[in-house]
C-alpha cells in the first residue's frame, strides 16, 4: 500500500451553492437585459464602463506596446500550436461505406459556426490561453471566434492578450471578464454571433457560468483548479522535481501538486527544498504556492513503479510528468492524464506556453474519461445514409419488426409504407 509522507489537509471544491446562485442570477439578468446589462455588471465588477469591443485601432495600439521579442515569442507559440492542431485535424476524416448492396452510409465532419474563447487576465495575463483556444478553433474551421478577457483599469485588455488573439485569428475581442464575459459569448452580445461552444479556463465564477450554460451551448469541460502530478524515481533530480512542483503550485491557493515516488530519499530531499523555493517567489505568486503546497500538496511513497502507475491513474492528473527510468514503459502503462511530459527535458511550462500541445486540460480527475481541448472539440461528427429501393428492403423489413417488438407502431408503418410503395410487401 502506498504511504503518505505528506497528505493534503483540504480538498479543492468548485461550484459551491452561493456561487451557483450568484452566477445563475447574473446570467438571467444579462440574458434579459442584453448589452446594457452586461455593461452595467462590467462597470460594477471591473470598473470598466463603455463599449467593450476592441477596435482595430485598439489592437494596433496594444501591439505597439509590445517588444519585438514578445511578438516573436507569441508567434513562435502560435506556429507550434497551429502545426499540432493541423496534425490532429488530419486524424479525423470523412468516410463512406456500402454496408449492404444498395445501402451506403458515412460520416461528415463539420465545424461549429461560432466559438467563444475566455482568456483570463486578472492576476495573471494568460496570453497562452488566447493562443491555445483561438488557434485551435480556427484550424478546426470555425467561422467566427469571439474572445472575452477581463479589462484593465483604464480600459482595454492586456496588450499581449490582444495581440495574441488577433494574430491567431479572433474575429471579435471583448474587454469583458467574469460571468458577464461568458454571458456575452453565449448570448451573442455586442454584435457577435451566439457561441456554439465555450472554451478556455477561468475562475470559479467563470467555470460555474459555463457549467450552467452547458446544454444550451457546448463547453470544453467542467473545470476545477489546475492540478499536477510528478512521478519520480531515484534517478530524478530533486531540484528539478521541486522547481516543477512549485511552478504549478503558483497557479492558485487551491491548485493541488502531488509527488509519487518509490524513493524515500528523493521524497525527503524534494520536501526539504520546497520551502525555500516558494519563499523565493515574488508576491502574490509566493502566497498562492505556499497555500497550495501547505493545504493540497501530497507526497506519496510507493513500493515499485507499478504501484506508482496505479496511484497516478487513480488521481488522473491534469498534468503528468514522469522523471524516471524507462520512459517507454511509462508511456505504454499510464492511461489517465490530461497531458503527459516524459523526462526532465520537458516540463509542464512548455505545454502551458509554447510547445504546441494544448493547455486547456481536464482537471479534478476528469482525465479518467476525457482529454483536453483539441480541434475535435470544435467539430461535429455527423452521419448520413442513402439507399436504392432494393438496398433498403432488408433494412425496412428488419426495422418494422424491431419497431413492433418495441411497441412503436408508427415507426413500423414508416417502413411498411416504403415496402408497399416499392412493391415489396
Amino acid at each position: 500500500m502506498p504511504a503518505f509522507l505528506k497528505k493534503a489537509t483540504r480538498t479543492a471544491e468548485t461550484g459551491a451553492a452561493d456561487v451557483t446562485r450568484t452566477v445563475a442570477d447574473m446570467l438571467a439578468q444579462i440574458e434579459a437585459g442584453g448589452d446594457a446589462t452586461a455593461m452595467e455588471w462590467a462597470g460594477k465588477l471591473d470598473d470598466a464602463p463603455g463599449n467593450p469591443v476592441l477596435s482595430r485601432a485598439d489592437i494596433d495600439a496594444a501591439t505597439a506596446q509590445l517588444s519585438d521579442q514578445v511578438r516573436q515569442d507569441i508567434a513562435f507559440a502560435h506556429a507550434n500550436v497551429r502545426r499540432f492542431a493541423k496534425a490532429q485535424r488530419k486524424t479525423l476524416t470523412e468516410t463512406q461505406i456500402e454496408l449492404l448492396p444498395g445501402l451506403s452510409t458515412g460520416q461528415k465532419v463539420i465545424p461549429v459556426t461560432a466559438a467563444g474563447a475566455y482568456v483570463p487576465g486578472g492576476r495573471y495575463a494568460h496570453v497562452a490561453s488566447a493562443i491555445m483556444t483561438v488557434t485551435t478553433a480556427k484550424v478546426a474551421g470555425v467561422s467566427h471566434v469571439t474572445v472575452a478577457s477581463p479589462p484593465r483599469k483604464g480600459g482595454g485588455i492586456d496588450p499581449a492578450i490582444a495581440y495574441a488573439a488577433d494574430l491567431c485569428g479572433a474575429d471579435t475581442i471583448l474587454a469583458m471578464g467574469g460571468v458577464q464575459g461568458i454571458a456575452a459569448l453565449a448570448f451573442g452580445l455586442f454584435g457577435a454571433p451566439k457561441a456554439s461552444i465555450l472554451v478556455g479556463p477561468g475562475n470559479q465564477f467563470v467555470a460555474e457560468a459555463k457549467r450552467l450554460l452547458f446544454g444550451r451551448v457546448g463547453i470544453d469541460m467542467v473545470a476545477g483548479p489546475t492540478d499536477s502530478l510528478i512521478i519520480a524515481d531515484a534517478t530524478a533530480d530533486p531540484d528539478i522535481v521541486a522547481v516543477d512542483l512549485v511552478s504549478q503550485a503558483e497557479h492558485g491557493w487551491n491548485s493541488p501538486v502531488w509527488l509519487v515516488t518509490d524513493s524515500e530519499t528523493l521524497a525527503h530531499d524534494v520536501m526539504n527544498r520546497m520551502g525555500a523555493l516558494i519563499a523565493d517567489l515574488p508576491s502574490p505568486n509566493r502566497e498562492s504556492a505556499e497555500a497550495a503546497w501547505r493545504d493540497f500538496g501530497e507526497v506519496i511513497l510507493c513500493a515499485d513503479r507499478e504501484e506508482m502507475a496505479k496511484v497516478s491513474d487513480n488521481y488522473a492528473p491534469e498534468h503528468l510528468s514522469v522523471q524516471a527510468a524507462d520512459p517507454e514503459w511509462w508511456m505504454d502503462r499510464l492511461t489517465c492524464y490530461g497531458s503527459l511530459f516524459l523526462g526532465e527535458e520537458v516540463t509542464v511550462t512548455y505545454g502551458d506556453k509554447a510547445s504546441g500541445t494544448n493547455h486547456v486540460l481536464p482537471t479534478s480527475g476528469a482525465a479518467r474519461y476525457t482529454g483536453g481541448l483539441s480541434v475535435h472539440k470544435f467539430l461535429k461528427i455527423v452521419t448520413w445514409q442513402r439507399a436504392t429501393r432494393d438496398g433498403a428492403r432488408p433494412v425496412a423489413e428488419a426495422s418494422a419488426r424491431i419497431s413492433r417488438v418495441e411497441g412503436m407502431e408508427g415507426h413500423a408503418r414508416a417502413a411498411d409504407v416504403r415496402l408497399k410503395k416499392y412493391g415489396q410487401m
